[in-house]
């Protein structure tokens, strides 16, 4: 051993190589390998019982990883995965050799249910379950055996029941692995995760663990069992037991209740530290458990994986740092953070290891000794002790600045006022909090004071929890002023509306404590939620039915993604993490298209988007859903003759022309080309899952309403066409208000081969000799009976359709094209309306300028019709004299296109 090499700082590295002679070049010969992949069982030495050679093994691979580590050749990353396999492979290998003595005693464990053999599954849980443990940690397991029932025993074998036995073989392993011999210890094992601590049973059933979760789950478990991995076991076994642990660690919903849970949490970790060290100065500066430490940055990576991982599979990682780098690509903690904390989580851990490195001991402490000190700081490459707690201190400074801007108690003081407590247990006395509003500047403060009383006194919220209770009352409390401010601040709406809209959303989540924490935790979001409720009616109903979006108010991330194949891509992934499981995709769907669609809402509020690029965006967002949707369901199709299926949806209306709304159906039609016989079967079963992929009402809501009566013969015709049917139709037999439908047609998604053979036939269709009387005639008769059909009997102007409105701007530009696009191929472009008119005008076809002015007029139609669904109204109706120019100028073009006969 040369005493001047970095290794030599460690006396249990001196000890251990000064015993014997021969050690000093096994470790060299190690020391020259990868040992993240070192394969342990060639090293085994198997003369040895195996016990003995473990232990050796251990020792031999300590040695070998403290000469890599202090000599600059491994990193973090080689050392925690070094040991983590080697504990993996020592729990492998004691575990098939004990199996195999009891089995030969007892015969094999047979479920009773199953009939199947049964193999204990050995769970390492902490740091070895992520891949990161500690050199000289203790391994924390927990011992499952899939069912009950007996061994098969034969003739002089005694027979146990599978409960007996496995308990057995876990006190075996366990004295295998930590006795201490001569030759040392492999490893202490630690078994106080199990179900019930110390006082519940060595070895549990499945049936008994899903029973202790369900019922007796703790709050912190689910931080342990979050990081649980099967080191041995049988795959199906396996797969069982993860079944049971997912729905107890990851919530279906955003779980923001966690972060109060960790806060509580991690204060009686440091109470705990604290008391140790008042009794125990020596024990200072825990770089594990102190502040700023290693936990922390372990609590900031899981609370966003107990808070997302239902959701987000991907979130589910055991590692700390993998967790940590998805956080970064999944923007949900800034890159420079995680990049800050990343580089805290390698100084804290290999600090860690190389107060390990001393004696081999399990500590996280700084030692007393002022040598030791200075030996530590000189293997962190420090030259000496003040520059290794400078940087200390500066590492726990950050992590810890980062925990409490996570986990710091929220802006206090909202809980505890006298005025939220009134509204808790006093909200019967109107006159009282209808004297606080009134205070607060609120406009017709007794109305509110009753809305609000009548609401905090339902049987609903008096049934909640006392928690929950608090917590609500709270939240009304904090967001009174704020109500006051933000219509000041806006100069729209009134005070009681926002309230209202506030306090059925309030009715609507308080069951759900999750969301009351997320509010709670961030306090700008509620006033967040409150601007937008003051601002749209219709944003505040969509919240309410989806409250899971609260998570898009949390931060500037609430952009719509504009980069579509991103978006596409995204949803392809997790769709496709999702195979086998209809009900999850369905919801995917949903979940990704309601949230695509809150940011746009936020955006649109905010005044960033005009109604004609908000229509692009949505728009864009149904084609991606409608491509997505196709893929997704022909993969359902169990009879389906090809893997990608040449099959178009074809859409009209508004998706046809881009003028989508938030809340629009989709038209739309089917179109196969493929001369296979199973063809016209498959592909109506794939129209018919489309319409129910997009239709059917899940837990997430719903797509899309669909609507398929364009296609050819209406509701009498077949589901899906053949591309040649459809040509034949069209030239053949349509109806002409079947061909004003098309000039509002697109491809939207599927084979873009069917595309391309669409846009000829539209183009062919549109650009027919038509008599100009029967033209005008049959247009005029279609528009009489949709003026039948939606009668207007209220003083309102009907923005869509009265005479003069939106619809007979329509059939104006859909007349203009059948009229003309004979002469003026230009006229069959699929543009808009808007661009149409102009172009009419500029073709000579009407009066340029009316044709400009009505143009401005569907603009100002779409734009009034905009904001009147924005407050939630159904039927887009406003007082006639905000439109009376605009209905001058369309009457005026309805008259020169169709004058009287």
């Amino acid at each position: 051993m040369n005493p001047a090499s970095p290794a030599s700082a460690s006396r249990f590295y001196q000890r251990w190589l000064g015993a014997d002679p021969a050690r000093a070049g096994q470790v060299e010969q190690l020391a020259q390998l990868s040992l993240a992949s070192l394969d342990f069982g060639a090293v085994l030495d198997p003369a040895l019982p195996l016990p003995r050679a473990m232990r050796r093994l251990r020792n031999l691979l300590i040695a070998a990883i403290i000469r890599r580590d202090l000599g600059g050749q491994a990193d973090l990353d080689e050392v925690v995965t070094a040991i983590t396999r080697f504990a993996d492979f020592a729990i492998q290998r004691h575990l098939a050799e004990l199996m195999a003595e009891l089995v030969a005693l007892h015969g094999e464990p047979v479920g009773a249910e199953s009939g199947r053999p049964q193999h204990l599954l050995v769970l390492a849980m902490g740091k070895q379950g992520g891949g990161e443990l500690n050199v000289s940690s203790d391994i924390d397991l927990i011992f499952v055996y899939p069912e009950d029932g007996e061994t098969a025993a034969g003739p002089g074998q005694r027979q146990l029941s599978n409960h007996e036995f496995f308990v057995r073989l876990g006190r075996k392993l366990i004295a295998a692995l930590s006795e201490i011999t001569e030759d040392g210890f492999t490893f202490r094992v630690d078994m106080a995760l199990r179900p019930n601590g110390k006082s519940g049973p060595l070895a549990a059933s499945l049936a008994m663990v899903e029973e202790y979760l369900i019922v007796q789950g703790r709050e912190w478990e689910r931080y342990a069992w979050v990081k649980a991995r099967a080191v041995t076991g049988d795959t199906q076994d396996i797969a069982a037991l993860e079944a049971i642990v997912r729905p107890f660690c990851f919530r279906r919903y955003l779980d923001f209740g966690v972060i109060d849970a960790i806060r509580n949490m991690h204060g009686q970790i440091r109470a705990e530290v604290a008391r140790q060290e008042r009794l125990h100065p020596e024990r200072s500066d825990n770089v594990k458990l102190g502040r700023g430490g290693i936990r922390e940055i372990e609590f900031l990576a899981q609370v966003f994986q107990l808070i997302r991982g239902g959701r987000d599979p991907a979130l589910r990682e055991r590692s700390t740092r993998t967790t940590l780098r998805l956080l970064a690509e999944r923007e949900l903690m800034p890159a420079d953070t995680v990049a800050g904390l990343l580089d805290a989580y390698t100084f804290l851990r290999n600090l860690e290891h190389r107060l390990q490195y001393l004696e081999d001991a399990q500590t996280h402490t700084l030692p007393a000794s002022d040598d030791d000190r200075l030996a530590v700081a000189r293997m962190m490459g420090r030259p000496d002790v003040p520059a290794l707690l400078a940087e200390l201190e500066r590492q726990r400074h950050f992590v810890a600045a980062r925990f409490d801007e996570i986990f710091a108690d929220p802006a206090p003081g909202a809980a505890n006022t006298p005025e939220a407590a009134a509204l808790l247990t006093d909200s019967a006395d109107h006159e009282a909090i209808a004297a606080h509003l009134a205070t607060l500047g609120f406009e017709a403060p007794l109305e509110a004071a009753q809305r609000l009383a009548a609401t905090l006194q339902a049987p609903r919220l008096q049934a909640l929890p006392d928690a929950s209770r608090q917590r609500l009352a709270a939240l009304v409390n904090a967001a009174l002023p704020l109500i006051v401010a933000i219509v000041k601040d806006a100069k729209v709406g009134s005070h009681g509306a926002t309230l209202g809209r506030l306090l059925d959303f309030f009715e609507a989540i308080a069951r759900r404590s999750a969301y009351l924490s997320l509010l709670t935790e961030y306090p700008h979001t509620l006033e967040r939620v409150l601007r937008m409720f003051n601002a749209s009616g219709w944003a505040a109903t969509f919240l309410t039915q989806h409250p899971i979006l609260l998570d898009e108010l949390l931060d500037d991330r609430g952009n719509a993604v504009d980069d579509i194949p991103e978006l596409a891509a995204r949803l392809d992934a997790e769709l496709a993490g999702a195979q086998g499981d209809t009900e999850r995709q369905l919801d995917i769907l949903r979940e990704i298209h309601h949230a695509q669609l809150f940011r746009l809402l936020a955006r649109d509020l905010a005044g960033e988007l005009t109604v004609e690029r908000l229509a692009d965006h949505l728009s864009l967002l149904a084609d991606t859903i409608v491509a997505a949707v196709i893929k997704y369901a022909w993969l359902a199709v169990a009879t389906r003759h090809r893997e990608v299926p040449r099959f178009a949806v074809i859409a009209y209306g508004k998706l046809g022309g881009k003028e989508l709304g938030y809340v629009s159906d989709l038209d739309v039609i089917f179109l196969f080309d493929d001369d296979d016989q199973d063809a016209p079967g498959n592909y109506a079963k794939l129209a018919q899952r489309f319409i129910t992929w997009m239709t059917t009402m899940t837990p997430a809501g719903i797509l899309f309403d669909i609507d398929t009566a364009l296609r050819p013969d209406g509701a009498s015709g077949m589901l899906v066409s053949s591309v040649a049917a459809f040509e034949r139709y069209q030239a053949q037999s349509a109806w002409l208000w079947e061909h004003q439908a098309l000039t509002r047609a697109r491809f939207c998604a599927g084979d873009a081969a069917i595309g391309a053979r669409f846009e000829p036939i539209r183009d062919a269709v549109l650009r027919q000799q038509r008599d100009p009387v029967v033209l005008r005639d049959e247009v005029l008769k279609m528009r009489e009976r949709m003026h039948d059909a939606y009668p207007n009997r209220t003083g309102l102007f009907d923005l869509k359709q009265d005479a003069g409105g939106m619809i007979d701007i329509e059939f104006i530009v859909q007349y203009l094209v059948l009229r003309h696009a004979c002469q003026h191929p230009q006229l069959t472009a699929n543009v808009g309306n808007i661009a149409l008119l102009r172009l009419a005008g500029e073709l000579g076809l009407v009066d340029a300028e009316l044709a400009g002015a009505v143009a401005d007029a569907y603009r100002d139609y779409r734009r009034l019709q905009h904001q009147v669904r924005l407050q939630g109204q159904d039927a887009a109706r406003v007082d006639p004299e905000l439109a009376a120019s605009d209905m001058a100028a369309v009457t005026r073009l309805w008259a020169q296109c169709f004058p009287p006969a």
